[in-house]
C-alpha cells in the first residue's frame, strides 16, 4: 500500500490507502469539532471564516485562524519537502510523515483532557491536528500521484460530478472511469463513516478516542509487512502441505 510507487501503483493500493486514511480523516475531523469546536480538515470553512473576521475587526480569533491555515500549509509543506529530499522511489520515505501524524494524534488522546477552553490551547490542539491533516493530505497525494485526496471532499464531489457526466454522455463506460467513480464514492462514504464512528467514540471515551486514529495510522505504517509476512507463511504451508492445494 505504500511500498508500491510510480507504475506499480494499482486503483486496488489506491483503493486500500484511500479508504484506510479517509476514515482517520473523518473520524479525526468530527471528533476535533467535539473537543474543540474546530474542523481539522476544512480549509476551505476556515478561510471564509478569517475574511469574515477580518471584515468584522475581531483580529485576535483571524489570527488565530490564520495560524491554523499556517499550519496546514506547513504540514503539507514539510510533508512533500521531506519525501522529495529524500527521494519518494525509497519504499520508506513515507514513514517518517505517518509517525509524526500518528504522534500528534497520540499526544492529543493523551492530553486532550488538560484542554480548558482558552484561546491558547485551543490554538495548540487544533493547530496540531491540522498540521497532522496537511501532513496527510500531502502525502496522499503524492503516493497516489495526485489521486487520492483524504483530508476534505470538496475536490471529491466535484471528481465525482465530473465523472458522472462522463458516464452518463459515453455509450460504453470504460474501466479506468469506473474506477475512478469508485475511487470517489469510496473516500466519500468512508470519510462519512470515519465522522460517525468519531462521534460515537468521543461520547463514550473522551479525548482517549484519539487513541482510535492513531491506532489506524500504525496499522497503515505496518500493512505491508503485515501482509507480506502473511503471504510468505502461506506460501510456506501450501509446500509444506501439499496435499490442501487438491482440495
Amino acid at each position: 500500500m505504500l511500498r508500491h510507487i510510480g507504475v506499480k501503483r494499482t486503483f486496488e493500493h489506491n483503493l486500500r490507502l484511500a479508504g484506510l486514511l479517509s476514515f482517520t480523516a473523518g473520524f479525526t475531523n468530527v471528533a476535533g469539532v467535539l473537543a474543540f469546536s474546530v474542523l481539522t480538515t476544512n480549509v476551505t470553512g476556515h478561510a471564509a471564516t478569517l475574511a469574515l473576521e477580518l471584515s468584522q475587526g475581531e483580529f485576535r480569533t483571524a489570527r488565530m485562524i490564520a495560524l491554523w491555515l499556517s499550519l496546514f500549509l506547513s504540514g503539507a509543506f514539510l510533508s512533500s519537502l521531506y519525501v522529495t529530499i529524500q527521494g519518494r522511489q525509497r519504499r520508506t520515505v513515507y514513514i517518517v510523515p505517518l509517525l509524526v501524524e500518528m504522534s500528534i494524534l497520540l499526544i492529543v488522546a493523551i492530553y486532550g483532557h488538560t484542554y480548558d477552553g482558552s484561546l491558547s490551547m485551543k490554538e495548540v490542539f487544533a493547530g496540531s491536528l491540522l498540521f497532522a491533516m496537511g501532513a496527510q493530505n500531502a502525502l496522499v497525494s503524492m503516493i497516489s500521484g495526485s489521486v487520492v485526496r483524504t483530508t476534505h471532499l470538496t475536490g471529491m464531489f466535484t471528481d465525482l460530478g465530473i465523472g458522472l457526466s462522463e458516464a452518463l454522455v459515453a455509450k460504453v463506460v470504460s474501466k479506468p472511469l469506473r474506477n475512478k467513480l469508485y475511487l470517489y464514492l469510496t473516500i466519500i462514504l468512508v470519510f462519512l463513516s470515519g465522522g460517525m464512528l468519531g462521534t460515537y467514540c468521543f461520547s463514550a471515551w473522551s479525548y482517549h478516542s484519539f487513541f482510535v486514529p492513531a491506532g489506524l495510522v500504525l496499522v497503515i505504517l505496518f500493512y505491508d509487512a503485515f501482509r507480506k509476512s502473511i503471504l510468505l507463511m502461506k506460501h510456506h504451508y501450501t509446500i509444506n502441505h501439499p496435499g490442501n492445494r487438491s482440495r
